[in-house]
């Protein structure tokens, strides 16, 4: 067996939990610079392994997505100057981005795919450059909530499936894939079901696919947005739960093109702007539901096959004193190291 360093998949660390649930009204903690992210990125160290890239929120403060290519070339001297590469990027489909709901009316659902567009071409900056050879854009459905969509569940779900098309046209033109979120508070993507039925409405594959979070799709075994849907009730053992999370994945895997190493505590949780969700938690919470590479096995079966050629980090709304921790990023580092140690295709 050889012992050569394993280096697909390639190990990324979000920007964007130095933004989610940050903000300046009151009670809230102020967003963390791109620069700061990127030099706590850079900055951890394991052994000698260090993260390979990030992946990146394209929005303010991080990003002014109306930038002029120098801008966003600028930006990737200066994460290259870091000696990070850049993989997925997050399109701006949200109310108060660019975007807006992709259920909503014809001019929600214009803007939704004027994000889709800014997408793509920062996309095209960066993978010119050089700082970008491999990742997908995500998007969601960008409707906060699930009441609205239950109004009509048929009906809303292929309004939000003709807006994916559209965008899935625009990213494929673009030499791109799009990724949706699984989350529980994303309407129509809800749950693991919800979530199957609309990518199967939408029924391309080859330009749009899943983007998997343990920690999200926890939830989606416990049914917590559609009880009709849950796989596991609360109590359950240890083999009741990997028959459940075999089920949700054998149906997931398959449009599976991202992938996201979290832990989650079993709470939903929500800051600032952002709905009720999966709670993201430290690597190594004592709370954490999840073996972590044992879970990450059920989604990275096949990976290569499905194009993936890195994974990345997701710890959303952690408290900045959490985020500024040295140690945090070490550890975040050790169990992706342990990840691609596990599954490596290289």
């Amino acid at each position: 067996m050889s012992d050569a360093p394993k280096t697909l998949p390639k190990l990324h660390n979000a920007m964007w939990p130095g933004l989610v649930g940050k903000g300046d009204e009151e009670g809230q903690e102020p967003p963390i610079s791109l620069e700061h992210m990127l030099d706590l990125t850079a900055a951890a160290d394991v052994n000698g392994t260090k993260f390979d890239g990030i992946d990146y929120f394209l929005f303010l403060p991080h990003t002014d997505p109306n930038a002029s290519d120098d801008e966003i070339r600028s930006i990737a001297d200066l994460i290259a100057s870091k000696g990070l590469s850049v993989g997925s990027l997050v399109a701006p489909v949200w109310p108060g981005t660019v975007g807006d709901s992709a259920m909503g009316d014809e001019e929600s659902r214009g803007k939704f795919l004027d994000a889709v567009k800014v997408a793509c071409r920062i996309a095209k900056v960066f993978n010119d450059h050089g700082i970008r050879k491999y990742g997908v854009i995500r998007i969601d459905s960008a409707e906060f909530g699930v009441d609205q969509w239950r109004t009509n569940p048929e009906a809303n779900t292929k309004t939000i499936a003709a807006t994916f098309r559209e965008a899935a046209k625009i990213a494929a033109d673009h030499g791109e894939r799009l990724a949706a979120e699984g989350e529980i508070c994303w309407a129509g993507m809800h749950s693991w079901k919800d979530m199957l039925n609309l990518l199967e409405e939408v029924g391309m594959p080859e330009s749009l696919g899943f983007q998997a979070d343990l920690a999200h799709t926890y939830l989606y075994l416990m049914g917590y947005n559609a009880p009709e849907c849950a796989l596991l009730q609360d109590g359950y053992t240890v083999d009741e739960f990997y028959a459940a999370y075999e089920k949700m994945t054998d149906k997931l895997r398959p449009w599976t093109i991202d992938f996201h190493v979290a832990q989650n505590d079993g709470d939903v949780h929500g800051a600032g702007s952002h709905d009720k969700t999966g709670k993201h938690c430290p690597a190594d919470d004592p709370n954490g539901k999840l073996d972590i590479v044992k879970c990450a096995e059920y989604w990275l079966k096949d990976a290569p096959a499905r194009g993936i050629e890195h994974i990345c980090w997701d710890g959303c709304m952690f408290p900045n004193a959490t985020l500024e921790k040295p140690d945090t990023w070490n550890t975040i580092l050790d169990v992706m190291i342990k990840v691609r140690e596990a599954y490596s295709w290289s």
